[in-house]
């Protein structure tokens, strides 16, 4: 603590001052000596992924006094998917740079950060890259299960599918209350392999959070067990000066990648990891993805696209079991917040007997290759997303008549017109919901089917948007158009009744007009005028933001190389797109 201070212009009054404040909490001065310990405690009430989170941030503070440092509490922005106005993901930058600058500013050895909701997890390591110091990812974990009628129910896979059949009409209004009531039984984050339980694996892989934290339940006891241990090896991570560029190298990402892909992984964890490893001054792109995908099976058998949940993952061994299925495709030599290698921490590991259909084995995997496909074409030149082991089948090829939806609020007051000209072969397409247009990329990708369609039966079409969906969603939904078309991406250019061709297994999108067509469009484009956010830091995000295959960040706070190339390519890129 020593070596950080406030500046008064007089280093001694600087030490003299702060040595006398640092008492309050009843410490010595030899307390301070020893490996102070930043814990970035995230509670919130309001944020329900965050509010049980008080046992836990006791254990890791337990944790860090038996290794012998001295924690010390701190707060940073906490936000919530369904909470915060109008989408987490706009502030997802801004956590970041909260968590950087509070991990920089303060006078501590190294951090333990507190996630959750999807967006925190990502935003923390984010900021745990930039600065540098020695840092664990701990979670909150997931809820239990739900049930009615004898069935699991997960958040919010499950939000989606019974409130679909409401307005379908096929379940009551009796009902719908008691599943209501029934969807998030416990503390904890969704208990599918949702957004925030995909950062969380995908952490574990990285190496940047303890064996075993992503699925143990919320609810466990094992988890105060974790956060303990937590505690303890940020202690050891300090006194070895292992730090997280120390450990999220680029064969650490790739071992998240294909975490990822085998665990049907949410199609957000493709911006969070891009956008991390950029922190990290590595270069990850959408290529990366699909040629990870190709080449790595799927094993865990989660849904949305498999059928069980976390909380049957944690019995069948975590994401250390998947690991050790995985580990033939993985860097074992990647270095981990234990201080041993990723080899070293699955030793001994192995898949539960009773729990082989949870985590299938690599020569007998649920599919032959990953759950994302990246897909391209004139539609999308920089690349959208797809989850095909939840789309339907006979979608996968496909072509219909665009149904455009311009903006969120077009989408919201035309879609269940009864005069809307829609097919259940049509094409439903979202326009101005990506970072820059909506601002900040909601999770509305996943279209609603017209109300008049869902009562003839129809339950899934195909729908495409520049914006997101949850991890928890499903259906046959192109995500992460880009570049998006507010700042002038050819899914822009798409009118009411144009052709559209979808082939997942050649990987394609196509718009079927002219080229000349499609220039023509182009030359009379002009971008939106955006009469809302225009002040504070939503304006800020609108000018600074990069497209979903850069990972969203803002150009202003990637790392710059010796040559300055990694920032001026980014920043170069966003700005012929603004």
């Amino acid at each position: 603590m020593s070596n950080s201070h406030t500046s008064y212009g007089d280093a001694g009054f600087s030490q003299f001052i702060q040595s006398a404040f640092q008492r309050h909490l009843g410490h010595g001065l030899e307390d301070f000596e020893k490996p102070v310990i930043g814990i970035c405690n995230t509670y919130s009430e309001i944020n329900r992924c965050h509010s049980h989170i008080k046992p836990m941030v006791d254990a890791i503070k337990r944790g860090v006094l038996m290794a012998g440092g001295t924690p010390l509490e701190f707060p940073t922005i906490s936000i919530g998917e369904m909470f915060t106005s109008p989408t987490t993901m706009l502030y997802r930058n801004l956590v970041a740079m909260d968590t950087e600058e509070m991990i920089n500013a303060q006078p501590i050895d190294g951090v333990v950060l507190i996630g959750g909701c999807d967006k925190m997890a990502p935003a923390q390591l984010m900021g745990a890259a930039s600065a540098n110091k020695p840092a664990i990812l701990f979670t909150g974990g997931p809820m239990n299960n739900g049930e009615h009628k004898g069935k699991a129910l997960g958040a919010c896979s499950d939000c989606r599918f019974f409130w679909q059949e409401y307005k379908a009409g096929t379940v009551e209004e009796d009902e719908i209350d008691q599943i209501n009531e029934r969807l998030a039984p416990t503390a904890g984050h969704c208990m599918v392999m949702g957004s925030a339980s995909t950062i969380a694996a995908c952490s574990e892989a990285l190496g940047m959070m303890m064996p075993g934290g992503a699925a143990t339940p919320a609810t466990a006891n094992a988890r105060l067990h974790q956060a303990q241990e937590t505690g303890k090896a940020i202690v050891s991570l300090v006194e070895k000066n292992i730090r997280p560029s120390d450990i999220m190298t680029r064969e650490a990402f790739e071992n998240a990648i294909r975490t990822l892909m085998a665990i049907g992984g949410s199609t957000n964890a493709v911006i969070h990891l891009i956008a991390i490893a950029r922190r990290n001054g590595i270069r990850l792109d959408m290529q990366d993805f699909e040629d990870y995908s190709c080449t790595t099976p799927f094993l865990a058998n989660l849904r949305p696209a498999g059928k069980y949940q976390m909380q049957e993952l944690y019995y069948a061994g975590g994401i250390p079991a998947v690991l050790k299925e995985l580990s033939p495709l993985l860097h074992l030599d990647t270095l981990t917040v234990t201080g041993e290698t990723l080899s070293e921490n699955l030793a001994g590991i192995e898949v539960e007997e009773n729990y082989k259909d949870v985590i299938r084995s690599l020569s007998l995997p649920l599919h032959k290759d990953g759950g994302i496909a990246v897909i391209r074409g004139n539609i999308a030149p920089d690349g959208a997303i797809i989850k095909p082991k939840a789309a339907s089948e006979h979608l996968l090829n496909h072509k219909g008549k665009a149904v455009v939806f311009t903006s969120l609020k077009d989408m919201e007051e035309r879609l269940n017109d009864p005069d809307l000209d829609v097919t259940p072969d049509s094409v439903l397409v979202l326009q101005n919901g990506g970072p820059v247009g909506a601002p900040g990329m909601p999770e509305a990708g996943m279209i609603p089917i017209p109300d008049k369609l869902l009562k003839q039966g129809v339950r899934d079409m195909v729908r495409l948007s520049d914006c997101r969906m949850s991890g928890t969603a499903f259906g046959t939904v192109l995500l992460h158009v880009a570049p998006e078309a507010a700042v002038g991406g050819p899914i822009g250019l798409i009118k009411e009744g144009d052709w559209i061709e979808l082939n997942v297994p050649e990987r394609k999108i196509e718009l079927l007009v002219s080229p000349e067509e499609i220039s023509r469009r182009q030359y009379e484009w002009r971008p939106p005028a955006f009469t809302d956010y225009n002040r504070g830091y939503p304006l800020l995000y609108r000018q600074h933001v990069l497209q979903a295959n850069e990972g969203c960040d803002f150009d202003f706070l990637l790392p710059v190389s010796e040559e300055g190339e990694e920032n001026e390519k980014l920043s170069a890129s966003h700005q012929s797109h603004q």
